[in-house]
């Protein structure tokens, strides 16, 4: 078999799924519900954030928080100061891909 075949969770549960972790790229699949999401932390690589489902908030740096909907790609560069979340009702569902992959 020449691919490789790698499955994420279809659920509405709180989850952040390392499903490829290698020399090229990370690729993260991230369910937040109402009021869950991620510290406030730098970017260790660039990010290119694909939202799947629901609506994304975001607060970049010292800039007011932006909210992006379903089908949108956000990139960012490495080094950015990121706070993601989630303020709506509906589940927030993402993909997130640091290209290239972070130095260990």
């Amino acid at each position: 078999m020449i691919e490789k075949i790698y499955t994420y969770s279809l659920s509405d549960e709180l989850k952040i799924e390392k499903i490829i972790f290698d020399e090229n790229i990370n690729y993260i699949h991230m369910v937040f519900p109402k009021d869950e999401g991620l510290p406030e932390h730098n970017a260790n690589s660039n990010l290119y954030i694909s939202v799947i489902r629901g609506h994304l908030s975001i607060t970049l740096g010292t800039q007011e928080t932006h909210v992006y909907p379903r089908g949108t790609v956000v990139r960012l560069p490495e080094g950015t100061r990121m706070k993601i979340s989630n303020h709506h009702n509906e589940v927030l569902e993402l993909i997130v891909v640091k290209a290239p992959a972070p130095k260990k």
